[in-house]
């Protein structure tokens, strides 16, 4: 079979591979779509501290079960996997804690990805109850975007948003589209998007439709939050961007007693920002950081694209065959589509 394996930053190679088969507690599936995203590009470039190459990467998985020594699936079961897979036994897992699990593995880190013809799901997975059946009337590739959702949702619930808010999305990637979606759908009053790549913004606004969209290298976007608020600024604002300028602009624009979202992460050789601590005290501002997602997260996600709350089948801007897995990771890098999936 073939497989994209990763051996080192800029070597991605495409190999012929034996077809993995499956142990006790294991299953095996064709994967169908495996979605690319901003990870896949910092993993190509720069490695991962927890991915010891080579391994074939690629965590944005759907297909369908081939064979398996689980009793609950049978071959032709279509199925999503998780990726972040929690250990499910320590005390941050017990108290319901499972995406800030210190002995959290991965698919595509530890265990071979989706970028492959073939998968084995570990035990590891199954243990913890993360291959979910895909629901009657979702694709594959609309599942492969399952995982990514179930972040967004893992987000948006420890900050709080409901029903009436007035929502900043700080970051026009597949994220940030996937957030102003998600937002709208829990009940969100407005939704302003803020980028500062014109034409990542334009290709993201046409595709989710803002109440207002911002482009932050053409004019203030504190200014242009304040002005849309009256003055108060906005309820929830979530930072979609690897950026500490983002951070610190969300303090700016938050109201009294809101909360912000620190949901990407900053690179290790800029981690900090300067926060004005007494914004947070007088306004009674509330900061949550946001980790990747749980089992349950992923089963949510697969129930809102089903219902058609979260749509993202007009999101998959890109379709390639995995010979063309480079390709993809070059789109994703210059922004220059919305979801781009690989479908072995």
């Amino acid at each position: 079979m073939k497989v994209a394996r990763f051996y080192a930053p800029g070597d991605l190679r495409l190999e012929q591979a034996p077809e993995p088969e499956p142990g006790p507690g294991e299953v095996k599936v064709r994967v169908r779509n495996c979605s690319t995203c901003g990870t896949d590009v910092k993993i190509f470039n720069h490695g991962h501290q927890n991915l010891s190459p080579p391994r074939v990467i690629g965590h944005e998985i759907a297909g369908e079960v081939v064979s398996s020594f689980v009793d609950r699936w049978s071959p032709g079961d279509r199925v999503q996997v998780i990726a972040a897979v929690p250990c499910g036994r320590c005390p941050d897992c017990l108290h319901g804690s499972m995406t800030v699990c210190p002995n959290q593995t991965s698919v595509g880190y530890q265990y071979d990805g989706g970028f492959a013809e073939y998968l084995v799901v570990p035990r590891e997975v199954l243990a913890v109850d993360g291959l979910n059946r895909i629901p009657d009337g979702v694709s594959f590739a609309e599942a492969s975007v399952a995982e990514p959702l179930a972040c967004v949702l893992n987000g948006q619930e420890l900050a709080g948003v409901g029903e009436g808010d007035d929502v900043v999305v700080i970051g026009a990637g597949p994220i940030g589209c996937l957030h102003v979606r998600l937002a709208r759908a829990r009940g969100a009053r407005r939704v302003f998007l803020v980028e500062l790549n014109r034409a990542r913004l334009d290709l993201s606004a046409a595709a989710v439709a803002p109440d207002a969209a911002i482009c932050s290298s053409e004019v203030d976007s504190v200014d242009q939050i304040l002005k849309l608020t009256d003055g108060r600024g906005a309820d929830v604002v979530i930072t979609a961007a690897a950026s500490g300028a983002a951070q610190q602009d969300a303090l700016q624009m938050t109201a009294r007693s809101g909360r912000i979202s620190f949901f990407g992460g900053l690179p290790k050789t800029a981690p900090t920002i300067t926060l004005d601590a007494n914004l947070v005290h007088y306004r009674e501002l509330t900061i949550v950081g946001a980790n990747g997602s749980s089992p349950a997260h992923n089963r949510a996600a697969l129930d809102l694209i089903a219902s058609g709350r979260v749509p993202v089948l007009d999101l998959i801007t890109h379709r390639l065959p995995l010979d063309q897995v480079l390709d993809a990771i070059q789109i994703v890098a210059g922004g220059r589509g919305i979801k781009v999936t690989i479908e072995p």
